[in-house]
């Protein structure tokens, strides 16, 4: 007995590192799969175009999520919202590529999971709207793997695959190996080869990504660790053709889910976890973060707004999730949306702006630009033109009846229940996280010096939400008599609720701009830049002589990146392109004036130059 007590010890001692990572870990490993740009286009998720066999065969041994929700419709939010567990709109980090601030309470789901003893890395994609602190990842590259872990040590592992992103559509030459004819176009695109070709080219991408995650996980098994590692795969946001990625309706905000939990960490599942099965659980990406340090049988942390859908500290299914749209690149705007298992409500707070706002860096897909091509020389029919034009203030949806979201139901009186859930629901969403979004962004970092924005606008006196957004919601409510109820706020303390006021009366047009000529213009001088310059633009709109020249010369005066900062420089480059031919006698000026603003954070610096681009060319 004792000689084979030594033989069994010396054999131990004989294993590789590499083997005794192989014992079965205290914690289960996780792995995290995602796909950039991509709706649920999934052979697993009933796609009859879609070739993606191990996907599909991975899904048949674990549960899907169709109503998964990214809770932004492009990646910068959408990635913030999954490392912190926020809402970006609850932290100011909604807009694009804006950098801010996080409180010093806050830590970022990796930093709490090698807390917890795991080995964290990502590979290599990150993406944050946050200013970077500390040490987050273990590693964070190219190089990035679970195999440079210590041995047995539990890992944390995200790999990326930009295979299907936007840029990947467009990209030439390509030979398609999906037939084009067969790809359904959706009844807002025009039907047209160039559009055929960006769809197909899409499903061969997603193609080429259903054989790289396979590697991935042919990686997980050589490595004797599938049975000892929970997997998700997911997108990050919806496809990247246009009206899905950037717009908070469902085309651009559901994402495939899919996920895996081996034998001997049942305990840890869904509840309604079953190999192969398809869940109706609404789920966001804030729910990702605490899902994770639930799986990792720590307390997801109070200040959390997502919910944990799996592990120690599973919480009951949500009724509603949540989208949010704010600037997009070198465009503005402010929409929100919500939706339960059938209906989405969208609330547009800029309806005057089309949805298809100019952004370079969209237009450089073909299907943009026959589109709106087509547009243009009066060859398309609705619901063809929606994208074009001037967006209703309130939207709803059947997604039963109307996956495209084509048919506006808001104002129905047989609907009118589900309207008022859905609006009562998204209101309340705004005031409980505090939604920062009713700021203009160049207002809050005028405003947010030493604070954070989260903290900034956790103070009602600093940031009086429940008033900015009455004046927001009288501001689009576009009855007889709301632009009078408008007219007091034009002299109110509080910037923010004379930015709405002024915004109501553009809104509504020269009905209401110009008996208001009075009022509008004192506050060209306004200590506000983004009052003034929405001031500007109603005036530049529909004022006349000494009013249009005093409007184009606050204009003038704010759009230069370095002098005034690149947020309110885009906002006063914005005003300009609406003003159209009537802001001629400003362009000259803008063609020596600087590109960028040098103390903007790295990644925002070119928009101001794209808005330049469009305004006076290279």
């Amino acid at each position: 007995m004792n000689h084979l007590l030594v033989l069994f010890l010396g054999l131990c001692s004989a294993l590789s590192p590499l083997d005794r990572t192989h014992a079965e870990p205290a914690k289960p490993n996780i792995l995290w799969l995602v796909a950039e740009d991509i709706n649920p286009h999934l052979g697993c998720f009933g796609d009859p175009v879609a070739v993606t066999p191990h996907l599909d065969r991975f899904a048949a041994r674990s549960l899907r999520y169709p109503n998964c929700w990214s809770t932004a419709p492009v990646c910068a939010p959408a990635r913030t919202a999954l490392i912190t567990g926020m809402y970006p709109t609850s932290i100011g980090a909604e807009h694009m590529r804006s950098q801010v601030a996080i409180p010093p309470f806050m830590r970022l789901y990796p930093e709490l999971m090698r807390d917890a003893g795991y080995y964290c890395v990502n590979n290599n994609k990150e993406d944050y709207n946050l200013e970077r602190t500390g040490r987050i990842w273990d590693e964070s590259s190219a190089k990035a793997h679970w195999r440079n872990r210590k041995p047995a040590q539990p890992f944390l592992a995200v790999f990326n695959f930009n295979i299907t992103h936007e840029s990947q559509i467009r990209k030439r030459p390509h030979t398609l190996s999906t037939d084009p004819a067969k790809v359904r176009v959706p009844s807002y695109h025009p039907d047209t080869p160039e559009v055929r070709h960006d769809w197909a080219q899409y499903y061969d991408n997603l193609t080429t990504m259903d054989a790289q995650v396979a590697a991935r996980l042919k990686e997980l098994d050589e490595d004797g660790l599938a049975q000892d590692t929970i997997v998700f795969f997911y997108g990050d946001n919806g496809s990247g053709m246009p009206r899905s990625k950037r717009w908070p309706l469902n085309s651009g905000l559901s994402v495939p889910l899919i996920v895996h939990v081996p034998d001997k960490f049942k305990n840890l599942a869904p509840r309604d976890y079953q190999p192969g099965a398809v869940t109706k659980r609404l789920v966001s990406f804030v729910d990702f973060a605490p899902t994770l340090l639930s799986l990792a049988e720590v307390q997801p942390p109070s200040w959390m707004q997502g919910r944990a859908f799996m592990g120690k500290s599973d919480t009951p299914p949500r009724k509603h999730i949540f989208g949010l749209r704010g600037r997009m690149d070198e465009r503005q705007d402010l929409v929100r949306s919500v939706r339960n298992e059938r209906y989405i409500y969208v609330r547009n707070y800029m309806p005057h702006l089309i949805y298809g706002q100019y952004i370079s860096y969209m237009f450089e897909t073909p299907t943009t630009r026959v589109w709106k091509q087509l547009y243009d020389s009066g060859q398309l029919l609705p619901p063809r033109t929606f994208f074009w034009e001037r967006k209703p203030v309130e939207e709803l949806y059947d997604l039963q009846s109307d996956p495209d979201e084509v048919k506006n139901l808001a104002g129905s009186p047989a609907l009118r229940l589900v309207q008022e859930e859905l609006n009562d629901a998204l209101e309340n969403h705004l005031l409980e996280i505090r939604d920062k979004g009713f700021l203009p962004e160049a207002e809050r970092y005028r405003r947010c010096r030493t604070l954070s924005i989260y903290e900034f606008g956790a103070d009602d006196l600093r940031y009086p939400l429940g008033e900015l957004l009455n004046t927001a919601n009288i501001a689009t409510q576009l009855t007889e008599n709301s632009a009078k109820q408008l007219l007091p706020s034009l002299k109110h303390a509080e910037a923010g609720i004379r930015y709405w006021a002024v915004m109501g009366l553009l809104i509504r047009g020269s009905n209401a701009v110009v008996p208001a000529v009075h009022e509008l213009r004192p506050l060209l001088e306004d200590p506000s830049p983004s009052v003034q310059i929405v001031a500007a633009q109603a005036l530049g709109l529909w004022g006349a002589g000494e009013d249009l020249q005093a409007a184009l010369r606050t204009l003038q005066s704010l759009c230069d990146p370095e002098k005034n900062g690149a947020f309110a420089a885009l906002e006063a480059l914005s005003a300009i392109d609406a003003l159209g031919e009537r802001a001629e006698p400003a362009l000259s000026l803008l063609r020596s004036i600087p590109r960028q603003d040098p103390a903007a954070p790295a990644r925002a610096r070119e928009y101001t130059g794209r808005m330049l681009n469009r305004l006076v060319g290279d």
